[in-house]
Formats: structure tokens, C-alpha cells, sequence
């Protein structure tokens, strides 16, 4: 009896019914299919032609869409048979195309070998592996944010090296030097080097402070020549040279920040900068098939625990924000416009510590010894001690602002960004109110050499002194706070079971701010890149050696954070404030060359009312048809239509990227059927064995 319900059953055909909207929440339709169980069994395998080749398939195309084998429904090792069957036939082809097949396995080959290659060469790559395990992929997004700038670092000191540096090295003895002839004899009074005997100590205080014989050396502008080298064959200009690097220099750091903000953008719109979005990125392709041993697994687990963690956070914030009544929203709103000004308010503070500490440093420069030293490092000590105190505060109060923690970090990442890109503003501010006497010239300090000449006989070597002393300080401060407040905590709590240390508990590794100390040392690096040359390869040691110690507080001194954040949005978010660090270091640039008298004393552009004036003066030595051709590229005759060929190109991309957005929102919606067209079958399959099982009980009282 059991056998005949079963077969009744199993003759049951289904049709095809359309359920609407009205069947569960939702109103988009969904086609309900129902499987016909009379039909041949093994229909859902894939009819795979084992007698066709790839390219016979191709040709047959005719008859359906073709398939690659990795997209065919099979399993692996059917896979792998047919592939060997595949390779075992011998296609008839023309000697052409077996070449141009040959031709593309093997570029096929070396760019797989490569991009091995590199992989196996990239720098912290097993470091990296580890941090993202045991601390996420917040914490890791900070280390690849350093790694990237000790890369662009390294490159731009190799740039700046190959067209100024060594040409200044090779050609200062062979090279003619111009003189300047016209200015006053008082203006071109410059002589760094010490006179006499050097008591020992001073050596240790130049070398932190840039000053003696760290003055005259490669290391500052004031070093560098007006040398021309002038051949039948060949010449070179170190003055233009000079130029054309810094201003290749900054061009080349635009274009390897927005090529990485495009591939940060491209995974975040990927995502859609949804947990729904990043947790089917993380489902589907989070898994990494080259993870080998024990380790590299555990490791990528836990790196996929974290990135889950940070999605459930983020939608629990969510539902939490969507429960408040009005009242609540108001009251809410009302506290974060509150501490708004609260923070504003502490950081015009900190700007007006940093103005008044920069004009007393500039006031008592002339001391020596300890004393000196303590005047000279008085900005930079304000600036850190700024830096350090109001973003503790800003993070206080941004943990009653009650933001999610991704936006809790966006949020402390611009505050502390404008507290530190504008105290360096402050800064140069009130060095080039300095050195330029308020902006007039014509005044009795500055009439002579229009500029301040007897404070800044070398004002560019005077201003990248100040920034090689930020970049130093910041290092020494790092590598202090590691050994004589990170360590000393982490014992005493470690050791000491007392409430109040275990209240303090391990510190956080907080990324916020650790970035922002990035984005300000690579904006000290780009301001004083024009005065200090040397200055790219300097930061590429500190970011060296700072990547060590932040792995070794990272590791031994810090705690898991309790509440993690999303890496995808953040990451785009720190390359945009770089960008704004980037920003203010151009204008820094664009303001020195145009504006301000260089120095007659020192430098390259002694000879020149500005540095921007050796451009046209090369201009005008060029042969007329180059002349004309440079004419012709900034004539409206080119720039018009350049424009409107850059108009149509964007036009063209926007419409791409909505193309790609609308079907990117279809795919979505798919998805959302199809799970819950699932839903449904699970259901149906429900009932269905409910249905079976009731017969089978019924016969079994029976009997």
C-alpha cells in the first residue's frame, strides 16, 4: 500500500504557475517552477559533446549560446576529463591561427609567471596575511596605506635622484654657474659653514635640527647650482631641470592616488557600501583557494570572522537608528550639532597655539646650543602635542555622537585632517608672513631683496629645515611613545590587577588616527619636496621603520578592537584625505614659484625675479617651429576642441558607469527572487514531505 501512495505521488506533474506579489512580501513577480519528476532522470546533468573541440563548439554556436567549461554545471573531476579529452584532439587549423593561438598561451603564461613573480616579491606580504587575520581588515587597510606610500616614496626619491640630484653631483665641476650681477651685494651674503672649531655635541644637534653642516649639503635647495651644460651634442639646464622635476613629481603622486581611488571605488561600488552587497562578496569570493597549512587558513578564517563582525554591526546600528521615535532623533541630532562646535572650538584653539608658538620660535632662532635647539622644535612640539590632545577629545566626543563605527571613523578622519593640514597651513602661514614682512615689500626689512633677508638670508633652505624637522620629530615621537608609554602600559596591565589598570586595559590599535599621522608626515614630505629634495627618501626610512614598530605595538601592546569597521569605505576615504593633503602642498608649491622672490644668495633661481621665470626665458631660446608648435597646443585652436573631445569622453564613461549601475541594480534584484523563489521551494518541499509521512503513519496504525 505504502509502494502504490508512492507511486501516485510520484506520477504527480506540476505545471508552471505564476504566483504574484500577494504570496509573501514583495511586489515584484516571481515564476514558480515546479519539476517534472516523469521527465528523464538524468536531465540535470549537462550534455557535455565530448567529440567537440572548443573551437568546433564555437562554430556551432548556432544552435545556443556557448558556454566555457569552468560556467558547465559539472562536477570536478567530469571536469577535468573532458578537459584532458579536449587536449587530446589534434584541430585541423591554418598555420596562422595555430600561431596566434601559440602566440596567446604563451603571453598568457608569462603574465601568470610575473604576476607570480611580484607576488612572490611584494613587500610585508606575509605580515600583512598575518595582521589581516588576527586584527581584520580595518587594521590591515592601515598597513597597506603605508606600504603604498613607502612605494611611492621610494619611486618619487628615484625620479628626483636621476634628473637632479646626480646631474647636480656629476655637472657642479664640469658645468658654468651664473652669477647674479644686477642684485644688491647685501642680498647675496650667504655662508652656512661654521667658523673655527665645532664643539662635538653641535654635530648631533645639526643633525636634528638641519642646520651647520647639514645646511650646505644636497639635503637643502640653498646647496644646488645654476649649472648649465652646453655641448655641440649635448646640455642641460639643473635650474629647469630643478622645476620640471618638482612639478613632474607632483603630478606623478596625483596619478597613483586617484589609480588606487579608482580600484578602492571600484570594490566599494561593487559592495554597493552595503553589509548585503559585501556579505555576498565575502560568501562567494571571500575564500582564498592558495591559503596553505594550518596557519594561512586559521588566519584567513578569522580574516573573514572580522569582515561578517563588521557587516552584523553595522546593520544592528541600523536598526537600532530606524527604532527611534521623533523625539529621540531630535535629541540625537541636536548633541552631534552640539559636539560639532565643541570640536570646532578646540581646534581653532590648537590653530592660535601653533601661530603664537611659530612667532616666538622665529623670534629667538639666533640661539645656540640646547636652548636653540628647544626654540627651533618649539612648532613642532605644539603641532604634536595639537595633534595628540584634541583628537583623543575628538574621539570622546564622537562616542556620544552615537555614529556607526564606519562612520565614526570618516568622522574622526576629517576633524583630526583639518586639525592637522590646517596647523601646517598656520605653519607656512606665518613663516611666509615672515619672510615676505606681512605681504609688503616695499617695507624698510624687505625693500632691498624683496624679502626678509636679514632673518632668511636662504628662506627656502629656512623653510624645508622646518619641514625636515617635522619629519624627524614625528619619528622620534612614534618610536618614544613605543618604548616609554605603550610598553610600560601593556606590563603594568599585564602584571597589575588593580581596577584602575585594568579599567585602562590594553590600548586599541585606533586606525583613524594612526592614518591621519600618515596622511599629515606624506603632506610635511610633499610641502618641503621643492626645498628639500632629499626629503622623499628620508620618509621612505621613517615609513620603513614605522612600519615595524606599529606591527610590534600592534602585536605585543594591543587588543582586538571591540568594535571593528568596515575596510572597503575606509580605504577610499583615506586616499581622499591624502588628496586633500596633496592639495595644500600644490598650492604651497604653485604660491613659492610664482610669488615670492627667490633667494640671490642660494639656489638654482638666484638670478631669477621668480622661479617660474627660467620657463619663458627657455621658452624663447627654443627653435621657432617648436616655439610655434607649444603655441599652437595652448591656442584656442587645440584647446577647444581638446575639451570638447574630453566633454564627449565623459559623457561616454557617465553613461558607461549608469549602464553598469542599472544592471548591477537588476543583478540585485535577481538575487532577492531567486532567494526567494528558494524560500518558496523549501516550503513546497515542506509540505510536500509532510504530505508523504502522513500516509506512511496512517498505514502504520492500520497495521
Amino acid at each position: 500500500m505504502d509502494n502504490e501512495l508512492h507511486r501516485q505521488d510520484s506520477s504527480k506533474v506540476y505545471d508552471y504557475t505564476e504566483v504574484t506579489g500577494d504570496g509573501y512580501p514583495g511586489d515584484q513577480q516571481s515564476l514558480r517552477l515546479r519539476r517534472v519528476p516523469s521527465q528523464v532522470s538524468n536531465q540535470n546533468y549537462h550534455q557535455f559533446n565530448w567529440s567537440s573541440s572548443p573551437a568546433e563548439q564555437d562554430e556551432e554556436g548556432s544552435s545556443g549560446p556557448t558556454r566555457d567549461l569552468r560556467s558547465v554545471p559539472m562536477h570536478m573531476a567530469l571536469k577535468r576529463a573532458v578537459r584532458q579529452v579536449q587536449q587530446m584532439q589534434v584541430p585541423v587549423v591554418s598555420s596562422v591561427e595555430s600561431w596566434k593561438r601559440r602566440k596567446t598561451k604563451s603571453l598568457r603564461k608569462l603574465k601568470h609567471s610575473a604576476r607570480g613573480f611580484l607576488y612572490f616579491f611584494t613587500l610585508w606580504r606575509k605580515y600583512l596575511q598575518k595582521i589581516g587575520g588576527n586584527f581584520g581588515g580595518g587594521v590591515q587597510s592601515y598597513f597597506l596605506f603605508l606600504r603604498f606610500l613607502v612605494v611611492l616614496n621610494f619611486v618619487s626619491f628615484l625620479l628626483i635622484a636621476g634628473f637632479v640630484l646626480i646631474p647636480s653631483i656629476i655637472f657642479r665641476s664640469v658645468g658654468t654657474s651664473l652669477v647674479n650681477i644686477t642684485g644688491p651685494e647685501e642680498c647675496m651674503d650667504y655662508d652656512p659653514n661654521p667658523q673655527g672649531l665645532v664643539v662635538f655635541y653641535n654635530y648631533f644637534l645639526d643633525l636634528l635640527s638641519g642646520t651647520g653642516f647639514m645646511e650646505y649639503s644636497y639635503l637643502f635647495y640653498g646647496y644646488y647650482n645654476n649649472t648649465m651644460v652646453e655641448d655641440k651634442n649635448f646640455s642641460y639646464n639643473i635650474p629647469l631641470a630643478y622645476l620640471f622635476t618638482a612639478v613632474f613629481y607632483f603630478a606623478f603622486c596625483l596619478i597613483c592616488i586617484i589609480a588606487r581611488m579608482g580600484t578602492a571605488a571600484r570594490v566599494a561600488v561593487a559592495t554597493g557600501g552595503s553589509a548585503v552587497g559585501n556579505y555576498s562578496m565575502i560568501v562567494f569570493t571571500g575564500w582564498d583557494y592558495g591559503c596553505l597549512g594550518d596557519r594561512a587558513t586559521k588566519l584567513k578564517q578569522k580574516n573573514i570572522h572580522y569582515q561578517l563582525q563588521v557587516d552584523l554591526e553595522e546593520e544592528s546600528i541600523k536598526k537600532r537608528a530606524a527604532a527611534l521615535t521623533l523625539g529621540q532623533k531630535i535629541v540625537l541630532y541636536s548633541l552631534r550639532v552640539f559636539m560639532g562646535f565643541v570640536a570646532l572650538g578646540l581646534i581653532i584653539a590648537a590653530f592660535y597655539g601653533i601661530f603664537e608658538a611659530t612667532t616666538f620660535s622665529q623670534e629667538r632662532s639666533r640661539e645656540e646650543g640646547i636652548l636653540g635647539l628647544i626654540f627651533e622644535y618649539l612648532p613642532s612640539i605644539v603641532i604634536t602635542a595639537g595633534n595628540f590632545v584634541v583628537p583623543l577629545l575628538c574621539d570622546q566626543i564622537a562616542l556620544i555622537e552615537r555614529y556607526s563605527p564606519s562612520t565614526t571613523v570618516i568622522i574622526a578622519l576629517l576633524r583630526a585632517v583639518f586639525l592637522r593640514l590646517v596647523s601646517l597651513g598656520v605653519l607656512l602661514f606665518t613663516l611666509w608672513r615672515q619672510i615676505t614682512c606681512e605681504g609688503d615689500t616695499d617695507s624698510k626689512e624687505c625693500s632691498l631683496c624683496h624679502y626678509n633677508h636679514k632673518v632668511y638670508q636662504c628662506w627656502e633652505t629656512r623653510v624645508g629645515q622646518e619641514m625636515y624637522k617635522l619629519t624627524l620629530f614625528d619619528l622620534l615621537i612614534n618610536i618614544a611613545v613605543l618604548v616609554l608609554v605603550e610598553f610600560p602600559r601593556r606590563m603594568v596591565v599585564d602584571n597589575w590587577s588593580n581596577k584602575v589598570a585594568q579599567w585602562f586595559g590594553r590600548q586599541e590599535f585606533v586606525v583613524s588616527s594612526n592614518v591621519l599621522g600618515l596622511v599629515y608626515g606624506q603632506t610635511v614630505v610633499w610641502t618641503g619636496a621643492l626645498f628639500c629634495p632629499l626629503l622623499p627618501l628620508i620618509n621612505t626610512l621613517k615609513f620603513f621603520i614605522l612600519f615595524y614598530c606599529k606591527k610590534i605595538t600592534l602585536f605585543y601592546n594591543c587588543r582586538p578592537a571591540l568594535k571593528t569597521f568596515r575596510s572597503t569605505t575606509s580605504t577610499f576615504f583615506f586616499l581622499v584625505v591624502l588628496l586633500f593633503g596633496w592639495g595644500l602642498a600644490t598650492i604651497v608649491m604653485v604660491y613659492s614659484l610664482s610669488e615670492i622672490r627667490p633667494s640671490m644668495g642660494c639656489g638654482p633661481f638666484r638670478i631669477y625675479p621668480s622661479m617660474w621665470q627660467i620657463v619663458p626665458k627657455f621658452f624663447s631660446s627654443l627653435s621657432n617651429i617648436t616655439q610655434e608648435f607649444l603655441f599652437f597646443i595652448g591656442s584656442q585652436a587645440f584647446s577647444i576642441p581638446l575639451f570638447a573631445l574630453s566633454c564627449v569622453v565623459m559623457c561616454y564613461f557617465i553613461a558607461l558607469a549608469s549602464v553598469y549601475g542599472k544592471s548591477v541594480a537588476q543583478l540585485r534584484a535577481q538575487l532577492k527572487l531567486e532567494g526567494r523563489d528558494k524560500q518558496f521551494l523549501v516550503k513546497q518541499i515542506e509540505q510536500l514531505s509532510r504530505q508523504l509521512q502522513m500516509p506512511k503513519q496512517y498505514a502504520g496504525a492500520q497495521d
